[in-house]
């Protein structure tokens, strides 16, 4: 009997995330046991801390594939003002790391409020614009006042400063609302001002010039001490070396302090190094199961609340994902976002396993609700 409560679960989606986790941390073992050597002459520093972030969140993703999820359109509002208040509060006690006030060290641990900023705006997103349903269509009174906070807080993570966060977030809100319904033409206007404020954020600071053009002509650039054009470069040749087959598990060459970041923003390339098209292709399938199960969730999902937030918690983990390998392969401008499951990072994996939590949760409660209505249509 007690087996029966666990058929609506969705294994695929719950064995996919631990799946891509475990091998993130083993991954994050490989690629940072040099560094870890050299600043605190422990090979196991970074995984050890990780398996801690990874247990700590593997409890969090079962209590709330446990929880109903409907009960966070109430918790909403309150996590938009813990989230604005964390912000402040970084902005005042934070850890300045390479120029940046994101993070918030408690004990041992540091913690990246800003990443958890992006499920609060999730949710309240979700919980506001499932009760517009009936004056979506209205620019001023439906569309505009919950995006209001979204720009305040975009505003706050910008004075940290984090464009890549800030923008994911502007994204994030931005695919809510067109599923929520909202006209083309609003849309657009929406559109037209968050690439115009994203644009001239991007190109008010020397540094993020200097990523753009390492973007465009790494090699050109790399001589004129451009940090990203440097990293993108050592990621290629991480990928030339691993090849199809890659070089072994541990025999990273580029992770011997070629490459930076080789456990943060850039382990794809490592992967890419160690094991080839392989160890991408299990990326790919984890990360594509794991977009396929929370689609179907959001779709059998029956009401509006629960598939504008399963389709906005895909849309954070798989557009992260993209930006990242985008960044790692130069098809896309360095932004320092982490790849879910796999970047070294707590807050990161905690956030993301949360998100599975809450995808699993919606799913569950279609299908029983699926079930539910064919019982009483066939009595």
């Amino acid at each position: 009997m007690k087996l029966k409560r666990y058929k609506d679960y969705d294994w695929w989606l719950i064995i996919a995330t631990l799946l891509i986790s475990v091998f993130g941390a083993i991954m994050i073992y490989s690629a940072s046991f040099p560094l870890a050597i050299d600043i605190y002459d422990d090979p196991s520093y970074f995984f050890n801390r990780q398996l801690i972030w990874l247990a700590i969140g593997s409890i969090l993703l079962f209590f709330f594939m446990h929880f109903r999820y409907a009960v966070l359109k109430n918790l909403s509002p309150l996590l938009i003002i813990v989230s604005i208040l964390s912000l402040v509060a970084v902005l005042i006690l934070g850890t300045n790391t390479r120029g940046a006030v994101s993070w918030i060290s408690i004990g041992p641990f540091s913690v990246q409020p800003a990443e958890f900023v992006k499920l609060a705006i999730i949710i309240y997103l979700a919980q506001v614009y499932s009760q517009k349903q009936a004056y979506i269509n209205k620019f001023i009174s439906g569309v505009i006042p919950p995006l209001v906070v979204v720009v305040f807080i975009f505003l706050l993570i910008m004075l940290q400063p984090d464009l890549g966060t800030a923008a994911a977030i502007l994204m994030t809100a931005g695919i809510i609302v067109f599923l929520s319904g909202a006209k083309i033409r609003h849309l657009t206007v929406l559109g037209i001002l968050s690439g115009g404020v994203v644009t001239y954020f991007a190109l008010s600071e020397s540094y993020r010039i200097e990523r753009l053009a390492a973007f465009q002509d790494p090699f050109e650039t790399a001589e004129r001490a451009s940090g990203g054009a440097y990293q993108l470069i050592q990621a290629y040749i991480a990928m030339a070396h691993g090849g199809l087959t890659g070089a072994g598990l541990g025999k990273s060459v580029q992770k011997m302090h070629f490459l930076p970041d080789p456990h943060t923003d850039f382990i794809l390339a490592v992967i890419a190094e160690e094991l080839g098209i392989f160890g991408i292709g299990f990326v790919l399938i984890c990360l594509l199961t794991i977009a396929w199960r929370g689609i179907l969730a959001g779709i059998r999902c029956d009401n509006t609340f629960g598939t504008l937030l399963a389709f906005g918690l895909v849309f954070q983990l798989v557009s992260q994902a993209v930006i990242n390998a985008g960044a790692a392969t130069g098809l896309l401008p360095i932004t320092g976002l982490p790849f879910p499951f796999l970047s070294y990072g707590g807050s990161s994996l905690l956030v993301s396993l949360i998100g599975i939590g809450i995808l699993a949760s919606i799913s569950k409660d279609g299908k029983r609700s699926k079930r539910e209505k064919e019982a009483t249509q066939a009595a």
